[in-house]
């Protein structure tokens, strides 16, 4: 089996098949996705050179990040590599796209740079379920729950987004707010759907009907979506009085369109995050929020790596616990319940 072989079963040029091997970004996810099931099907692996067809496999580690402005991926990553210092192993990191296939990538890292590891910053159940069991490496999935995946090779380190959704939105109910619109990942995010059960649970338990509740507005994580989000409840008739965030990128882009349209937090709208990034303490006002502990997922996701590749240890499923930071983009209108 050759490249042109490739070429000529997918109906891709040798181009696109190249791209896909050499594990370029610059490819659809469909012709990804068709070109590695058929390197699956026929065990096909790139021979660029002696060296490669000799390599064995490296001590390296592989962390995959989904999304390019993560602040909290990337504050995790800057404890995961100090960690990773004194070790024998090199942490290698590859970033993509938060919609981009975070499984296929990693297939293709296997493929190229043979490493004795893979985490995972984020990801989606439906991509592993779908193609994890081509992958036989220890790796971890932090800040996603692997549980109910049942791969003997995949652990995962999390934050309960369900319970600390609830718990800020709950905080917001407590404090006289009603229909509190949310601002939050796409539907098709786990992340989102756990974190938007965590929204409607706090209203259940209060007694609140769905129609009663306030709208849901997508995006991306990032400040642009919170904040374009964020200006296009602004312009509905009937506006929030509070509006919670699923991340804190997107409530303080959400907060800047607030003063931008002339309305101030939390005096007009009060706003919750979900994170506890460092900026969130420096904005004005200082930002209301669920605090995920960042040290601590990095160090457990290292010590699980590092466990199930030199000991065999099993896979293993954690989850942190957060803390509510109260700060001050919160505006009680009665007393707290």
């Amino acid at each position: 089996m050759t490249i042109k072989d490739l070429a000529r079963e997918t109906g891709y040029s040798l181009g696109t098949v190249s791209r896909v091997l050499n594990n370029h970004p610059n490819v659809s996810e469909k012709a990804r996705k068709t070109i590695m099931e058929a390197v699956d099907r026929h065990g096909f692996m790139l021979n660029t050179s002696a060296k490669n067809l000799k390599q064995q496999q490296s001590e390296t580690i592989c962390c995959i990040v989904k999304g390019n402005s993560n602040e909290l991926f990337a504050k995790m990553l800057e404890y995961m590599q100090a960690l990773f210092l004194n070790t024998k192993y090199t942490l290698i990191t590859d970033f993509i796209d938060e919609d981009d296939n975070e499984v296929l990538r990693a297939r293709q890292i296997c493929l190229d740079k043979k490493p004795k590891g893979l985490l995972f910053f984020g990801g989606n159940q439906k991509n592993f379920q779908e193609g994890f069991d081509k992958i036989k490496l220890p790796s971890v999935l932090v800040t996603s729950d692997a549980k109910e995946l049942s791969f003997d090779n995949l652990s995962s380190v999390t934050t309960d987004d369900c319970g600390g959704a609830c718990c800020a939105v709950d905080y917001l109910l407590a404090n006289g707010h009603q229909k509190i619109a949310v601002i939050g990942g796409s539907a098709a995010s786990d992340t989102s759907q756990l974190r938007l059960r965590g929204y409607a649970l706090a209203h259940e338990r209060r007694g609140i009907e769905p129609k009663d509740r306030g709208p849901y507005v997508e995006g991306r994580y990032s400040y642009k979506s919170g904040y374009d989000a964020m200006w296009k409840l602004l312009n509905e008739e009937e506006k929030p009085t509070a509006v919670f965030a699923m991340a804190d990128v997107m409530a303080i882009g959400a907060m800047r369109a607030i003063n931008d349209y002339g309305l101030r937090v939390p005096e007009d709208i009060s706003v919750v995050g979900f994170d506890g990034i460092q900026i969130g303490e420096y904005f004005c006002p200082k930002l209301t929020t669920i605090v995920q502990s960042v040290e601590i997922l990095a160090k457990r996701s290292f010590e699980m790596i590092v466990a199930c590749i030199e000991e065999g240890a099993p896979a293993g499923h954690e989850k942190i616990a957060f803390e509510l930071k109260r700060k001050q983009s919160v505006k009680t209108i009665i007393s707290p319940k």
